[in-house]
């Protein structure tokens, strides 16, 4: 039997690796990744200074200790140049630009996503950071040394409240650019968002509700022009906006595209011996960059490639976002989806349920207590329908 490959060490790659070695102990199994291969928690990167982690303490094993875990072969540092399909074949190009030629049976791309980066105006380009893995990570932390710099994050969603939360409980002072108006503005309703702001600005966070127009270098460090006309300076300037699949890969292998790779509940993509899985993939239309989907999803597709076909199921699987100063889970509600926000709160406390025309409960947003109550959190996820029956 021809190996599997697996394109991606990050969560998605060695999870699958993992769960298929519970079921098929003797298949050649490669992995191939563009960094060090170094296995890690990727949810750590964007809490990991308050809890005094440096990159060396977020990894947990090297890609030797990997490849002898999982009785498999680990290429670091390498770039897939070509999927030639019809031979069953991936060709990687090495940093000293050698290249190899690799067969496989089964191929699955885990190659995860890629930070959007949004066009600045300004020469201080340098200076603007992205924390996507963990050597961003290391960048990043290269990059703002000790506490008491000036940090100005670009984007007040899920990852720019989470690093707001995690940097200014490090000692460093936070300016926090978001255009919506409010923090979280596409996952929580107002009265929600009011109080994770709230949270924030107790910890000396400060918001401009604006967008970034340029970035300019200004000594040592930087000056943040905006789109009211207003500059912020800072010693450094992290970027999160958000996730885009990767695709570009699969799109030059002739592989169908939509907004991730395009699969069936089976993770098979439009060519019956490659899959796709984890942030790159659009499984069933839908793209879930969460962690709870990426291991339900990894659970399954491990079944199949052992031979057992097991269409992936995803439940209601609410979101918990790291923001210690002011709890928060989440339930997202799709885009365009009709119903209405009922919201009871109580200072930083706040019970959200987005509900349709008959009552169903479709999404729902705690903070505060209600986000750290079992049963509230139990019993909403419950009455949820499932997101892929």
């Amino acid at each position: 039997m021809r190996p599997l490959i697996i394109l991606g060490t990050g969560l998605a790659g060695y999870t699958l690796a993992r769960e298929y070695r519970k079921l098929n102990a003797e298949r050649e199994l490669v992995l191939i990744s563009q960094d060090d291969g170094r296995s890690y928690s990727k949810p750590m990167l964007s809490n990991g200074l308050s809890k005094g982690k440096t990159a060396d303490a977020i990894a947990m094993a090297s890609a030797a200790d990997m490849a002898t875990q999982l009785k498999a072969t680990v290429h670091s540092h390498v770039a897939v140049t070509l999927i030639d399909r019809a031979a069953q074949t991936v060709t990687v190009q090495a940093a000293d630009g050698s290249s190899e030629t690799l067969a496989y049976g089964d191929l699955v791309l885990a190659v995860g996503a890629d930070v959007f980066r949004p066009p600045l105006g300004g020469n201080g380009g340098e200076r603007v950071y992205t924390v996507n893995d963990l050597e961003d990570y290391v960048r990043f932390r290269t990059a703002i040394g000790d506490n008491g710099k000036r940090v100005l994050i670009i984007g007040g969603g899920l990852i720019g409240c989470e690093f707001a939360n995690d940097l200014s409980a490090s000692g460093f002072a936070v300016e926090l650019v978001e255009p919506m108006g409010r923090p979280l503005p596409t996952l929580l309703p107002e009265r929600a968002s009011a109080a994770v702001e709230d949270g924030l600005r107790s910890l000396g966070v400060n918001f401009h509700f604006a967008g970034v127009t340029a970035v300019d270098l200004a000594g040592d460090g930087v000056l943040v022009t905006l789109s009211d006309g207003k500059t912020v300076s800072a010693d450094v300037v992290l970027s999160a906006i958000g996730l885009r699949p990767r695709v570009a890969l699969a799109q030059a292998a002739g592989l169908e595209t939509a907004r991730g790779i395009v699969t069936d509940r089976l993770l098979r993509t439009s060519d019956e011996h490659i899959y796709a899985l984890g942030d790159c993939a659009e499984v069933s239309g839908k793209v879930l960059m969460y962690v709870l989907p990426l291991m339900a999803a990894a659970r399954a597709l491990a079944k199949t490639l052992a031979g057992e076909a097991t269409p992936v199921s995803y439940p209601a699987m609410p979101v918990q976002i790291k923001t210690p100063i002011c709890p928060i889970v989440v339930s997202p509600v799709a885009p365009n989806t009709e119903g209405a926000w009922e919201v009871e709160a109580d200072g930083a406390n706040v019970k959200a349920s987005f509900r349709a025309a008959n009552g169903d409960l479709l999404g729902f947003a705690l903070t505060g207590s209600y986000a750290t109550d079992m049963k509230v959190k139990s019993e909403m996820a419950k009455a949820l329908p499932a997101i892929l029956a």
